[in-house]
């Protein structure tokens, strides 16, 4: 065992690396532990990938708000792995790094015309209307008719806020940039696809009985997809959430057509498999091609060779995160994970690298919410433990001064890096407060009068200002870094 305390950096701060960090703090090792996020503000996808009209999943950052402000867990935020220092450089000063930097991107979909101007991702999208710093403010919002694929609860959020009156947003911490090209919006029907059937779909009740009470919004499901096999009921007889599902939608199906006088529709469509995006003349998108699908007895589907094409102007496609590889760490570009054996990371041999592990989505994938978050931690930080207690873990240096987190501190003082901490995002949450507070009362679709809760800053000079207590630029939205823009999305940005 180290005659000092273990110190352990761990990188991505949303819910897998608090949950971890917060397990280890109560694991009885003698340890210090330093959380690294390369955002100005904690809580990753909590913060930019949940729907700004859930405030009762963002209830979520209550608890680690209440993990975080202990205090025995030191937040060092605005510091990219990769870009401010590497993962040789940690190693140096830590005895351990666990890596909970999450998933980011789009999951692939390999259709014909995937590749369409207005084919987008979904988690593009919502990092531009959750105003995530490093994506460009401007989105192209001109479809009357949108195509929304995937049944989880990310297509659900996507749905809404396309369908959703703007002014409806505005008690959110919604951006300002994001409100006023959504209130330009000229959607009238958004058409969500799955390829299998009601027993199947991933939404879960409480956000699915949500979606149909938006104001001036319908939401239809047609009497014909509601078709079920032996691992259709098997699976309904052993879920309670997936017969609340099932009811939902039969509820939505059984509308009377009377009823149905919204200005906008979210039309939600069951065994249509996507299969083409079909574009103009000029490229541009005008349908989606999806095959009928059929269930086979055991839950899953076949083609039934059966294509419907459905006229949209633009399609988003929400079918799973996935991680993004992390320079200096091996990467498993298939499962879009980083490998590893109950956390502990391989190399390409499938050799362990000692003192470095992996916790969340980037270690077993999107898949799973809280509950398989913090199962995921306690097994990690469990190897972990075991390890040091084995004497396995040191630091890279032989200067002992070199070690944990003051050193480290100066390394990135000594670049010019301008980290923020646990007191600096305080700061920045009480300033977002008073901007909601400031903003007065919002009136919604049927004329009550809201406040709100706060406004989200969007500018990453802006966060760093205001959480290091330096003058913030006037203007909160700004323009990202160039550098710092995902390649993929890099071409919206505003000349």
């Amino acid at each position: 065992m180290n005659a000092r305390p273990l110190n352990v950096a761990v990188i991505g701060a949303g819910p897998a690396g608090i949950y971890a960090s917060d397990i280890l703090s109560k694991s009885g090792l003698d340890v210090n532990i330093d959380l690294f996020e390369r955002l100005p503000a904690p809580y990753g996808l909590v913060r930019y990938g949940v729907a700004p009209d859930h405030p009762r999943i963002k209830q979520i950052i209550v608890a680690l708000y209440k993990i975080l402000q202990r205090g025995d867990i030191r937040l060092i935020g605005n510091v990219e792995v990769g870009r401010d220092i590497s993962v040789a450089e940690l190693r140096e000063h830590y005895d351990a790094l666990i890596f909970s930097t999450g998933a980011d991107t789009d999951a692939p979909l390999d259709i014909p015309g995937i590749d369409a101007p207005e084919s987008y991702g979904g988690a593009d999208f919502v990092s531009w209307y959750d105003g995530h710093p490093d994506h460009p403010r401007t989105w192209p919002l001109e479809a009357k008719e949108v195509a929304v694929i995937g049944v989880g609860n990310v297509a659900l959020d996507i749905s809404r806020v396309l369908a959703k009156h703007a002014r409806d947003l505005m008690t959110t911490e919604i951006p300002a940039n994001v409100a006023e090209l959504l209130q330009q919006s000229p959607v009238t029907d958004v058409h969500v696809f799955g390829r299998r059937g009601p027993a199947q779909v991933k939404f879960t009740p409480l956000e699915l009985r949500e979606l149909g009470k938006q104001p001036d919004v319908d939401v239809t499901v047609d009497e014909e997809d509601f078709e079920y096999d032996e691992g259709s009921r098997e699976a309904l007889a052993a879920s309670n959430q997936q017969r609340q599902v099932v009811k939902a939608l039969e509820n939505y199906a059984m509308q009377e057509p009377e009823e149905l006088t919204a200005s906008r529709t979210i039309h939600i469509h069951l065994f249509q498999a996507p299969a083409a995006i079909l574009t103009d003349e000029a490229g541009h998108v005008r349908a989606l091609r999806t095959e009928r699908t059929r269930l086979n007895g055991d839950g899953t589907v076949s083609g039934t060779g059966e294509f419907r094409d459905w006229p949209v102007q633009a399609v988003y496609r929400a079918v799973g995160y996935a991680g993004s590889p992390i320079e200096g760490l091996p990467f498993d570009a298939d499962r879009h994970v980083i490998p590893n054996a109950g956390g502990r990371v391989l190399d390409d041999d499938g050799q362990t690298l000692t003192g470095i592990y992996a916790t969340g989505w980037i270690r077993r994938g999107p898949v799973g919410l809280i509950g398989s978050t913090k199962s995921d931690a306690q097994e990690t930080i469990t190897n972990l433990v075991a390890d040091a207690n084995a004497g396995l873990l040191h630091a890279t240096t032989d200067d002992a001064s070199q070690v944990g987190h003051d050193a480290l501190l100066a390394l990135l003082d000594s670049r010019g890096v301008p980290y923020t901490t646990w007191e600096g995002w305080e700061l920045l949450d009480a300033y977002e407060r008073e901007l909601g507070e400031a903003y007065g009362e919002v009136t919604v679709t049927g004329g009550d009068a809201k406040s709100r809760e706060r406004v989200k800053v969007v500018a990453r000079e802006a966060m760093t200002a205001i959480s290091r207590s330096t003058e913030a630029p006037a203007d909160l939205i700004g323009q990202p870094d160039p550098d710092r823009v995902p390649e993929r999305v890099a071409h919206r940005l505003q000349d």
